[in-house]
């Protein structure tokens, strides 16, 4: 197979939004500094728009390199000239969330009202407050509607939430690996993860900045997140039981097993460009998040027009296959064109950001039929 080429060099901005939004509690924030990155050009007709909805620990940056980084994007593989999002034909958008730390308005950020980081000032967010401020940036752009809207995880719950709450400014909804509601499961493991940022000495109660950081807890409770998104499978695979070399026996304080290195190596590179209290409110908004709001979720988009595709893999045992069936079901019951896939991988529920091959042929598959649907807006 050909490699697909990368976009290349790509840069950050920043929209500057004035007005204050107003959130799903009627708590108002504002002004709003909000981050995005762009790839590929907008036609004329503005008809080619693509967002893309990162997870829990991404940004803005899905694609191409930043000129002092050796990384590319999170999703490099999925967008690019040739790739499932194609630049050489769609435009494509992703923007940090609100209440995130790589540089859209969170917790971290300055609040104009006492000059000081909001911390835990900062007001409670949901799922459908990100999506309000992407419709926000989105409308700064010029562009009316959407040819899809995709993400993976808590990506795929914002693309729930722009079916529910911006029916008429999208084409098309691709929600991969992800599901209507938390189970109880879910909630409890990120309750864990609140738990052990909470319970470092260096929290203190969220008001941390210009000191000394929690990084114990955020690193354990990336620790544990990790452990969610791989499979037994995979482990098994990638670290057997396999041991660290040079390592003195039974000694607690250090990893014996080379699955600990892992957990260890990534907990700490997670400290380095994450805020504890962005996790704590961005886990929050995943488990209060309902995509059906006050009712059920196939009445609450029922009469929606958007054509939806639902991708789920195998062995993801954080997000069930039977969850994204379930919103397969709620599109039927409500009368969308739904097509659901399930991809057979051991990779657990990072799968979405490895499987990239299948995707690429289902995503691009699913957006040509949706891109040439409608002529009369090309």
């Amino acid at each position: 197979m050909t490699p697909k080429k990368s976009i290349g060099i790509v840069e950050t901005k920043y929209y500057a939004c004035k007005e204050k939004l107003t959130l799903e509690n009627n708590k108002k924030i504002g002004p709003l500094s909000i981050a995005y990155e762009t790839y590929g050009e907008l036609n004329q007709k503005k008809t080619n728009a693509i967002l893309v909805l990162h997870a829990l620990s991404g940004d803005a940056h899905a694609a191409g390199f930043h000129s002092d980084e050796k990384n590319p994007g999170w999703w490099d593989a999925l967008i690019g000239p040739g790739k499932a999002f194609d630049t050489d034909k769609y435009f494509v958008i992703c923007s940090n969330v609100l209440g995130g730390c790589k540089g859209t308005t969170g917790p971290s950020s300055i609040n104009p009202d006492t000059g000081n980081p909001y911390a835990l000032d900062f007001p409670q967010i949901s799922i459908f407050d990100m999506v309000k401020c992407q419709k926000l940036l989105v409308d700064y752009l010029g562009i009316d509607k959407l040819l899809s809207v995709v993400g993976g995880s808590m990506g795929g719950m914002q693309a729930l939430a722009w079916l529910r709450a911006y029916p008429d400014k999208i084409s098309s909804v691709i929600p991969i690996a992800t599901a209507i509601r938390h189970s109880p499961q879910q909630i409890a493991f990120n309750e864990v993860g609140r738990q052990a940022i909470m319970s470092d000495s260096n929290w203190k109660s969220g008001d941390y900045y210009g000191g000394s950081l929690p990084v114990k807890g955020l690193a354990v409770a990336r620790m544990f997140g990790h452990i969610t998104y791989m499979s037994d499978i995979s482990m098994a695979a990638k670290f057997g039981r396999q041991k660290k070399q040079n390592q003195e026996p039974f000694k607690f304080t250090a990893a014996d097993f080379e699955v600990e290195g892992y957990l260890h190596y990534h907990g700490d590179n997670f400290v380095k460009r994450f805020d504890a209290n962005s996790y704590l409110y961005i886990t929050k908004a995943m488990d209060n998040f309902d995509a059906g709001g006050d009712k059920p979720f196939e009445e609450a988009i029922r009469g929606v027009k958007a054509k939806v595709l639902v991708i789920a893999f195998k062995s993801d045992w954080l997000y069930p296959a039977y969850q994204s069936k379930e919103i397969v079901k709620a599109c039927k019951l409500s009368g969308l064109e739904a097509s659901y896939c399930e991809v057979n991988s051991t990779y657990g529920h990072d799968a979405f950001l490895i499987e990239t091959e299948q995707e690429t042929r289902l995503i691009g598959h699913f957006l040509n039929k949706v891109f040439y649907a409608a002529p009369r807006l090309i």
